[in-house]
């Protein structure tokens, strides 16, 4: 199981960066990033696996390609972001996190706007 694996490597990397984080912080955020983006790259099979599935069903449903793109980049705006976020929390900087989790809010307002557009035109095309 592939998660094992991953809680594995996660337990052992907090266990030395608890144990290295007196002697060299330093070495210990650095174990921090490489773990994680070693468990980022683990998964983008299976983010790859996702999109491609939900791009099938899109045009399975004859969803516009324009509205499924726009969500599969406001999902990974999402996900890239909190994963910066938690590098610079774990690196105790909240005070960056916050911004990048601020930026990333206007981000995905800013890409959902045609979204909700489409979605006020089909109401008000509804209405009498």
């Amino acid at each position: 199981m592939e998660i094992a694996q991953i809680v594995g490597m996660g337990l052992v990397a907090t266990i030395l960066v608890v144990l290295i984080e007196q002697e060299k912080p330093e070495i210990a955020l650095q174990i921090s990033i490489v773990v994680g983006v070693i468990i980022f790259l683990m998964m983008l099979d299976k983010i790859f696996a996702v999109i491609n599935v939900l791009k099938d069903l899109s045009q399975r449903a004859n969803i516009n390609s324009l509205y499924m793109s726009t969500i599969l980049k406001i999902i990974g705006i999402s996900y890239i972001a909190e994963f910066g976020s938690q590098i610079c929390k774990d690196a105790g900087s909240s005070s960056t996190a916050t911004k990048i989790e601020f930026a990333a809010k206007i981000t995905i307002m800013v890409l959902s706007l045609p979204i909700l557009l489409a979605v006020l035109d089909l109401i008000l095309g509804i209405l009498p």
